[in-house]
């Protein structure tokens, strides 16, 4: 795999970014999340910048950090990268930024862009199906919307990562999208 200088700044930096902060309803540190979104992209064999931007998903959306300084520091294609990655204002209801989310995606040929957002729900929806085996209906109540509404967003993702990405490891990753949305929601 080789050694990925940039890869380590960006982790010191969102560990820095993130300090404190949690995974919804869990003990567990948010850090993970970011960092398991990159493994997932490396060990498919993307580029260290896209991995990077990985890391650097939730950054601009859940910390006071800016695009600008992520371009600054890492570069303008990760930071163009995480922008991709990063919902609309948080005044928005859940439905307008998922919704958002989705258009977004469908609307992008931007093929490493649509690959960091699909480890990013790839990393969220293996954790709700661990969640779902150790709590059962209980795991949901962690999170602003139930299991229907949760089921339309990664359902409508999983239907836009399968038509986008049609080529390794696009389509590798799409199809693992698919099988963990299949395992939780059955559809």
């Amino acid at each position: 795999m080789g050694h990925h200088p940039m890869i380590f700044d960006a982790i010191e930096f969102a560990m820095a970014a993130h300090r404190g902060q949690t995974r919804k309803g869990t003990p567990i540190p948010y850090i993970l999340h970011p960092l398991s979104a990159a493994r997932i992209l490396l060990e498919a064999g993307c580029a260290e910048h896209v991995a990077v931007a990985a890391v650097l998903h939730d950054v601009i959306e859940d910390t006071r950090h800016s695009a600008g300084e992520l371009a600054a520091r890492f570069g303008a294609r990760v930071a163009e990268l995480v922008e991709l990655a990063t919902e609309p204002d948080k005044f928005w209801s859940w439905e307008r930024r998922k919704q958002h989310t989705i258009d977004r995606l469908r609307a992008t040929s931007d093929e490493e862009g649509l690959l960091v957002t699909l480890a990013d729900k790839l990393d969220n929806i293996a954790s709700i199906r661990e969640s779902l085996a150790r709590s059962g209906e209980q795991a949901w109540r962690r999170f602003k919307r139930g299991r229907q509404d949760q089921q339309w967003y990664y359902t409508s993702l999983r239907d836009v990562y399968l038509e986008k990405l049609r080529f390794d490891p696009g389509q590798g990753l799409a199809r693992r999208f698919d099988a963990e949305v299949r395992a939780v929601f059955g559809a």
